[in-house]
């Protein structure tokens, strides 16, 4: 699996993988943190999630045109190691307000959190496209001396590019799979520290009581299970007060090993940075005269390589609105419908990257031999199957709901356990996330890495860091509208909003198999 690739690969997969580390600790747990802190309804923290989502890839962008400028790949990923690390150190401060719910004090908190939100986002931004591309340089380099050796070593050398990407992808997601862990551990210590037991609805009806001041008869209910005995209870606003500081106190302390993560993930990219592609010191030696056919033989395949990727980028933003929903209208869904009793519906998240690190050299292993065998499956013709794919979740999600006569998010949270008996409903267990996950992550193995590789084959050689800024880009246009997730999610029965997201996957699909010959003739 690791054999004859680029000897930069598992370095440059070990810094990212300190870097995603930190990031999925925070990624985890930032829309229900918004939620339990602030007390903002579920659409609310969800745009909120949105715009930061967005400005994570977008400004991967703007990294990608500062790394193609100056040509120092390797500053670039510095600074944005450095920036991130001290936006973490801002959401590791236990701020609150007098008001948990309104006030000066809590408008100051929570612009205070979005500007650490902000700095996380251009951080990653300067770090996370520039390294996708130093990998793509690195392939570059070893196909050019492979095709010293003749076509044969060079076809050979050529096929390592996307089984590369994969393992780079690997590293990304064993992060991934830690990270959810941390904050729910944290949280839960702090919680039993202070005579509290985690209870994934307590602090929202906590501000809903603190709003309001109305007690109801499901705030007593899952007060009954959020309170450990030696709590010393005097009234309900004190009770509610301090659920929400300790509960999210424990969420806060859980960045400080993102702030931990990064500084290891720098050390090892300064260590292992001597090893990368210099573009700068390469390419400044390289003067070539062209002649006018030349020059417009250049131009008409530096377009039609443009026209390719942006074909791509399209399926890309739709594939990213439906995939990212895992932080979003999955995380909420966990929250609601799912018997969390005994795990909190942050960890769910780690069965992605688990079924990341377990079914890549499965699929690796079936890329390989259809390969060997003649029958070779081209990078679009994946990514449309990975849009099937992930319809399929979809579709498995919406005959759940229907099954079960599921209403609204909103409906549901708002009954208590004798409503819920009355009306027939009941939480599913935990194998409708496992299955949906499992969905969700092989489409994501025929989709993200390959969309990285494909990105890397047809980006014109002095553009390559603009090139994967704009995979990043319309990642970041489909994480913009992420959002309208929950808001559907709230507002209709649950299965019309799987619906939607089965039909955007099912459309991208069928725009991409109709552009499958034309990409393949491009990306040779």
């Amino acid at each position: 699996m690791f054999k004859n690739h680029p000897k930069g690969l598992i370095p440059a997969a070990l810094a990212n993988m300190g870097e995603r580390f930190g990031y999925y600790i925070m990624n985890a747990v930032l829309l229900l943190f918004l939620v339990s802190k602030f007390g903002l309804s579920d659409g609310t923290a969800g745009l909120i999630y949105s715009v930061f989502y967005f400005g994570i890839y977008v400004l991967s962008l703007v990294g990608g045109i500062i790394a193609d400028r100056t040509q120092n790949y390797n500053k670039t990923i510095q600074w944005g190691l450095i920036i991130m690390s001290l936006g973490y150190v801002c959401l590791s401060i236990p701020l609150f307000s007098e008001d948990l719910n309104t006030g000066s004090d809590w408008w100051s908190i929570l612009i205070f959190t979005c500007v650490a939100l902000v700095m996380i986002a251009f951080g990653n931004g300067l770090f996370k496209g520039n390294l996708q591309a130093i990998v793509g340089k690195m392939y570059d380099e070893f196909e050019a001396e492979a095709a010293k050796e003749g076509p044969e070593a060079l076809k050979i050398a050529q096929d390592k590019r996307d089984s590369g990407f994969q393992i780079f992808y690997v590293f990304i997601n064993i992060g991934g799979l830690i990270a959810p862990f941390v904050a729910p551990f944290l949280r839960q210590w702090w919680l039993n520290k202070h005579f509290f037991n985690y209870n994934s609805d307590m602090a929202s009806l906590a501000h809903q009581y603190l709003a309001d001041g109305q007690l109801t008869q499901k705030f007593q209910e899952t007060m009954q299970l959020a309170v450990q005995e030696g709590y010393n209870f005097t009234d309900y606003v004190t009770f509610s007060q301090d659920y929400i500081t300790v509960f999210n106190t424990g969420i806060h302390y859980s960045f400080i090993a993102s702030v931990a993560a990064m500084l290891i993930s720098l050390c090892v990219f300064l260590a292992t940075k001597h090893i990368f592609p210099q573009p700068a010191k390469k390419e400044a030696t390289q003067v070539v005269e062209y002649t006018k056919e030349e020059r417009e033989a250049m131009a008409t395949e530096i377009k039609q390589r443009m026209a390719a990727l942006f074909a791509v980028l399209g399926i890309a933003i739709f594939f990213w609105l439906s995939f990212h929903q895992n932080g979003q209208s999955l995380s909420v869904f966990a929250r609601d419908f799912i018997v969390t009793d005994n795990i909190a519906p942050e960890i769910w998240q780690a069965l992605n990257p688990f079924f990341v690190i377990v079914l890549t050299p499965i699929v690796m292993w079936l890329f390989g031999t259809l390969a060997r065998n003649g029958k070779a499956i081209s990078t679009p013709r994946k990514i449309a199957i990975g849009m099937a794919i992930a319809g399929c979740a979809y579709l498995f999600l919406m005959i759940i709901s229907i099954m079960n006569n599921y209403p609204s998010g909103t409906e549901f949270r708002a009954m208590d356990a004798e409503q819920m008996a009355t009306a027939g409903l009941a939480k599913s267990g935990p194998w409708v996330l496992i299955v949906t996950y499992l969905f969700l992550t092989i489409a994501e193995l025929f989709i993200s890495p390959l969309g990285l590789s494909f990105v890397s084959k047809v980006a014109p050689r002095h553009m390559v860091g603009l090139c994967q800024g704009l995979w990043l880009g319309a990642t970041a246009i489909g994480n913009l509208f992420i959002w309208v997730g929950p808001v559907m999610y709230n507002a209709w029965p649950i299965q019309y909003c799987w619906a939607v997201f089965l039909g955007v996957c099912l459309v991208s699909m069928s725009v991409m198999l109709g552009m499958v010959k034309w990409l393949e003739k491009v990306a040779v």
